[in-house]
């Protein structure tokens, strides 16, 4: 979830599905303060690095905010997404667009998201979105715990959003920075763990 105000094409206090089954369409966002969807133009670039990956994946969407970018993922085929928001409001309105939506394949847990990394969930993920407040510096714990704690299948992906003006994340050892951008003034990279490169 960016924590800045971007370039949206989304209305105000709404998110729009950009692509896949639900195309077009807009949800409702909790009235949270700072959260807005990552931009559709940054999920739009993001989408198209996995587009080779998303059918089927097993999706973490860890401090997931307005849930854009695990809605956005099985919209376009993802097996699974699980959604850890610790905003009450924001859990609340998650689970209400995915009720609408009528998706079957999601799980909203309201939690700390390192709180539920310490937890030792038994599934495995295939693609992770990192999108933590900006202000907030979790980025390289929160990569170190994936890791250790063992949640990425061989080959994992994850997607890390963050302010461009913070140091880049000191990443675990056997990942590598598959793609890295900015927009505005935002950074967003696609990171591999172990395995081939499977873009």
């Amino acid at each position: 979830m960016t924590k800045r105000k971007q370039s949206n094409k989304s209305q105000a206090g709404r998110l729009r599905i950009v692509a896949g089954n639900w195309r077009s369409r807009l949800l409702e966002i909790a009235h949270v303060e700072g959260l807005r969807p990552t931009s559709e133009r940054i999920r739009e670039t993001l989408f198209n690095w996995l587009a080779p990956r998303i059918q089927g994946a097993r999706c973490l969407d860890l401090y997931a905010g307005t849930g854009a970018l695990g809605l956005e993922s099985l919209s376009r085929g993802a097996a699974i997404a699980v959604f850890v928001e610790v905003s009450r409001a924001g859990a609340q309105q998650l689970r209400r667009n995915i009720d609408l939506l009528n998706a079957g394949n999601a799980m909203v847990l309201q939690r700390d998201a390192l709180e539920y990394l310490h937890s030792n969930p038994e599934e495995k993920f295939d693609i992770v979105f990192l999108d933590p407040p900006f202000a907030a510096d979790l980025l390289d714990e929160t990569c170190r715990l994936l890791v250790q704690k063992q949640l990425l299948a061989e080959g994992a992906l994850i997607y890390i959003e963050q302010d461009r003006s913070n140091a880049e994340p000191e990443l675990p050892e056997g990942c590598q920075v598959l793609k890295n951008k900015t927009a505005g003034n935002v950074r967003y990279m696609l990171v591999q763990v172990g395995g081939s490169d499977g873009q």
